[in-house]
């Protein structure tokens, strides 16, 4: 299998377009098509971001190994949505120009291949996420007293599905986000890239 091959299945596997990887990466869409047509080759830099954004390693992306699906035994998102739902709300930490940012958010949504928050496009944490798509999610449960610690990227969600579940899962997002308004309600996919329930 070619290392073009393997950027396309491990892409849709995280259910990203070419243009939200291209926007992760750094890159144009096109780079992206040509690197998945096995027209072009992904610098050394990007193929570092590629192994931390699928997990996997740069020898796997550069080999000829057939690809197989790695069986996971950790939590899945599943489990990261029903933590945070039990504790009630989570923190969601930002970065821009070397400023960090701490907020509690309480909305958080996932579907069966990932984590969704909303915010509001007038709102500092929507510029920031616009700026530096690099987050950390924390959130405690003083009953169980675990941990839960998530690391990625935020990248604006456009799907009108997932918009339109999100406001089913918290109907007070409907009720503010109507007619006129609704332009300013903001959904963010989050890839997680490094996770764990303590």
């Amino acid at each position: 299998m070619t290392t073009g091959e393997k950027i396309t299945l491990l892409r849709k596997e995280k259910n990203i377009t070419q243009e939200q990887l291209a926007e992760l990466l750094d890159v144009s869409r096109q780079s992206v098509s040509r690197w998945e047509k096995d027209a072009a080759f992904p610098e050394t830099d990007k193929l570092i971001q590629l192994s931390r954004l699928f997990s996997c390693s740069i020898d796997f992306l550069l080999s000829s190994a057939p690809y197989k699906k790695e069986i996971t035994t950790g939590p899945s998102v599943s489990d990261f949505y029903q933590f945070i739902r039990e504790c009630g709300y989570f923190f969601l930490a930002t970065s821009v120009d070397g400023q960090p940012g701490l907020r509690p958010l309480g909305m958080i949504y996932a579907n069966d291949r990932a984590l969704f928050i909303a915010t509001d496009k007038r709102k500092n944490v929507y510029s920031e996420l616009m700026q530096n798509p690099r987050i950390a999610v924390g959130a405690y449960d003083p009953h169980t007293k675990k941990c839960l610690r998530l690391s990625g990227r935020a990248i604006a969600e456009t799907s009108i599905s997932v918009r339109e579940e999100m406001m089913n899962a918290y109907p007070p997002l409907r009720q503010k986000y109507t007619a006129e308004e609704e332009r300013y309600l903001a959904i963010f996919k989050l890839l997680i890239e490094d996770s764990n329930i303590t």
